[in-house]
């Protein structure tokens, strides 16, 4: 039985259609699982990124679900999504990315957690845009501070240009990945964007084809966890130092400062003090 080469044809363009769908499906659930993580970034203030690193970061990768696996050779894999911050300060839309490294000593096990990297500065932004990038080689990398209003401790925190942390176990914590590899999933972005896609199209707004609402979704929560973190720091700082004053008890009273009332209530009526007198001699 012969096929009409236009049928044929119709028949391939389905087949195609059906496979870009099923492909295009595992990404958008690789965005809604990010999504997912990013939302619960903020649930968490004393547990979770610090305000101001969301506010000043240059780009931020989520891998979800990595797996951490092994017996004496261990292994970390993730698949995820990565935003850069445009000049305008607004989020782009996303790469997708993946994670992955080997570590070697006494190790036994699978773990599952979310994994978070914050970049500080562009240097990093332009490596893994040229392809991939090795944490703690071609960037340094420390594990990030936690708590809302947390700040860098050490100088070599403050030298680091990616910051990293884990969720495990529904908490963040900063988490050491130096050695592990951070390139372009090259394969999704094409499913996702069209043939021809670069990751600086994407951040450009010059994909071929527009991205699902999935994937924009990720965007969004980025824009909504930063704003959250903008407002935050504004309330901080307009908020007046809170001072503590010694009470009369000998107590830290915190707030502001008193005048302790007179002894009397119409001071101009105090009989004032008379000044001492030597008592008179007998004669």
């Amino acid at each position: 039985m012969k096929i009409a080469p236009t049928r044929l044809a119709l028949v391939l363009a389905g087949l195609l259609a059906a496979t870009a769908a099923v492909a295009g499906e595992r990404e958008n659930v690789r965005a809604d699982d990010a999504v997912r993580v990013v939302r619960q970034i903020q649930a968490i203030p004393e547990a979770s990124i610090p305000d101001r690193l969301l506010d000043e970061a240059k780009a931020i990768v989520v891998v979800p679900d990595t797996i951490k696996a092994g017996f004496v050779l261990g292994g970390r894999r993730g698949l995820g999504l990565m935003s850069v911050k445009s000049l305008d300060g607004t989020w782009s839309n996303p790469v997708f990315v993946k994670l992955a490294g080997a570590s070697f000593g006494l190790q036994a096990g699978v773990q599952s957690a979310d994994v978070i990297l914050v970049f500080r500065n562009d240097r990093g932004v332009d490596s893994i845009v040229n392809g991939k990038i090795t944490l703690g080689a071609d960037a340094g990398i420390a594990a990030g501070p936690v708590g809302r209003n947390a700040s860098a401790a050490t100088d070599g925190e403050l030298k680091a240009e990616i910051w990293s942390w884990s969720r495990a176990r529904g908490l963040f914590a900063g988490v050491a990945l130096d050695g592990a590899v951070l390139s372009i999933d090259n394969g999704a972005n094409r499913t996702a964007y069209g043939e021809g896609t670069t990751p600086r199209a994407v951040f450009e707004g010059r994909a071929p084809h527009a991205p699902s609402a999935a994937i924009t979704g990720f965007r969004d929560a980025l824009e909504e966890a930063t704003a959250a973190a903008r407002q935050a720091r504004g309330r901080q700082l307009r908020e007046p130092p809170t001072e503590s004053i010694q009470s009369s008890g000998g107590t830290s009273v915190s707030g502001e400062a008193r005048v302790q009332p007179l002894a009397s209530d119409n001071p101009a009526t105090t009989t004032p003090l008379q000044p001492a007198t030597a008592p008179a001699s007998k004669p």
